[in-house]
């Protein structure tokens, strides 16, 4: 590594651990309705409760919150769909682009709506700019608020005492909360800061243009930094252009490129503080930020060495350099994000399996905002289950008896990723449909299929780019993994916060297995590796591992 490459490194992590505390601890007072720096923009928060009826002091139940959160969901990816298929007859399409095939429309609409922002098409040959500004980028702040008022209504049940009138919270209230007061501020001050380094902020048409082989081409404008500042900030990923974030139109300079990674992990980074924050408890906060923080530095070594060792510059960008590009997928992978700075196809075997394992592992390495949280919940309470039994004490987190209820839904709710991921990525590599879409054959192949799959399941959106993935077949199955890998953990786990919400606080004894110490953060450690390692292991060895070892022999693949 060079000493840029270090300068960047250091000035991405040490500005995200220092503004970090600082974000968690203003969320919670957003969430909790207390004063903060923002309050004056209350008046439209009660203009939107008054114009929509709610009542954002009723507070809904588990169920009660589930159910608005699946209705809001559905009803976006119809709206959305409608919007990508009949995008030939809206206004704002100057270059006359004509809706989109119902499987890829569908797929898309499913991708932004959990989050995910896989995208089997290029941008700025595919969608006009209504589709992109009022369809995607809209969807970018909505399915990242939704994230976040999930993990934030768990974490009540969690904190709750025992006032049987006290609920999750009001779902509504919680997603305009996180429109208005976090995501729209902060997305506001990032995309000014990437117009003023160049990234295109236009409702021009595209420029006609002359290549230097003499070839009449165009360049690409549209109101692209608006979008990419939520896609980053609230973890969704996805390219208003085809290229992403290695398209100079989207991450013009150094400057761009940092702020794009401290972007993406910056409200992640801030939620264990929240966390810490609402159960009244810091140093609970203190050791989930350690352990994501512990498993970040591994992937972010790993992949730098692999990277700088075997990797070549074939497939990146050369302003940013073979560091520079391991760096953004690990960031990207561990966010739930998928933005890409380079093709991570083209990554070393090792690097490449990284940005995998960071998926698989259920992008709990601070993961996507809010998504992250509850997922690492979720192995809390499976880890504190069993230390629980290992040590012959009763299971208790933060005052609540963890039983059979909470380990069954938080089970459930670390499967289904794993269940679709590997699943899935049999049927494909089983049938014709899906071997079509492979761009190389042996390990390399195996690894594309399932690099897609684990995107879908754990909604990332990223992609190895060697996978030919706008087929009915992989529209279809891929959307179905991005819709279950979203509510197939949400729902679970607002189950569990329902069931802690209605268990009264046991006061802590002799016997209590305390959860904020060194001690109890690296048996979790422990835990999240185990259970990530024994699921993926076989199938990682099979594909990256596999092509690392032919790589050192010299075998041409």
């Amino acid at each position: 590594m060079n000493s840029s490459d270090i300068a960047q490194l250091a000035i991405v992590g040490i500005s995200a651990c220092i503004l970090a505390p600082f974000l968690g601890s203003y969320m919670e007072r957003v969430y909790a309705g207390k004063p903060h720096p923002l309050a004056f923009l209350g008046r439209f928060e009660r203009f939107i409760y008054k114009v929509t009826g709610i009542d954002p002091h009723e507070q809904m139940n588990w169920k009660q919150y589930t159910v608005s959160l699946l209705e809001f969901s559905f009803i976006s990816i119809a709206v959305l769909f409608l919007i990508l298929v009949g995008q030939g007859f809206l206004p704002f399409n100057p270059q006359k682009y004509p809706g989109l095939a119902w499987d890829l429309a569908l797929n898309t609409a499913i991708s932004f709506v959990t989050n995910t922002n896989w995208q089997a098409y290029s941008g700025e040959a595919s969608l006009s700019y209504l589709a992109q500004a009022a369809g995607l980028a809209v969807q970018n702040f909505l399915s990242a608020a939704a994230g976040m008022a999930v993990a934030v209504a768990i974490v009540r049940g969690i904190a709750r005492g025992t006032d049987s009138r006290e609920g999750l919270g009001n779902f509504w209230a919680d997603m305009t909360r996180s429109v208005l007061y976090i995501l729209l501020p902060l997305s506001l001050i990032l995309a000014i800061a990437l117009v003023s380094q160049g990234v295109v902020q236009s409702i021009s048409g595209y420029v006609p243009t002359l290549s230097f082989e003499g070839k009449n081409g165009l360049i690409p404008l549209g109101p692209a930094a608006s979008q990419i500042a939520i896609k980053h900030l609230g973890t969704n990923g996805g390219g208003f252009f085809g290229p992403n974030s290695a398209f100079p139109f989207e991450n013009p300079t150094p400057l761009s490129n940092i702020l794009e990674m401290l972007a993406q992990i910056l409200i992640p980074f801030a939620f264990p503080f929240l966390f810490g924050a609402m159960v009244k408890d810091k140093k609970q906060g203190y050791m989930l930020f350690m352990v994501m923080f512990v498993l970040l530095s591994i992937a972010v070594w790993g992949s730098l060495t692999s990277e700088l060792r075997w990797g070549t510059l074939e497939g990146k960008e050369y302003r940013f350099g073979k560091a520079g590009s391991a760096l953004f997928s690990v960031l990207t992978t561990i966010t739930s994000c998928g933005a890409v700075n380079a093709m991570h196809d083209s990554l070393s075997p090792l690097s490449g399996m990284i940005a995998m394992f960071d998926i698989m592992i259920g992008e709990v390495i601070f993961g996507g905002v809010g998504s992250g949280l509850y997922g690492m919940l979720a192995l809390v309470i499976v880890a504190v289950f069993i230390a629980g039994l290992m040590v012959g004490r009763s299971p208790e987190y933060l005052g609540k008896k963890i039983e059979a209820r909470e380990m069954q839904l938080s089970m459930i709710a670390i499967i289904i990723p794993n269940f679709l991921i590997l699943v899935l990525s049999a049927v494909a590599i089983s049938l014709s449909a899906g071997r079509a879409g492979i761009a190389n054959s042996g390990p390399h192949g195996l690894s594309e299929i399932l690099y897609a799959y684990s995107s879908g399941a754990g909604n990332n959106g990223s992609a190895f780019g060697g996978l030919a993935a706008n087929s009915v077949f992989y529209n279809l199955t891929v959307g179905l993994a991005m819709l279950l890998g979203r509510f197939g953990v949400m729902v679970p786990m607002l189950g569990v916060g329902g069931s802690l919400a209605a268990k009264k606080r046991v006061p802590q004894g002799s016997g209590t297995l305390r959860t904020n110490t060194l001690t109890f953060g690296v048996f979790l450690f422990f835990v999240i590796i185990i259970v990530a390692g024994l699921t993926h292991f076989p199938a990682l060895t099979l594909g990256p591992i596999l092509e690392h070892f032919l790589m050192l022999q010299g075998v041409k693949l």
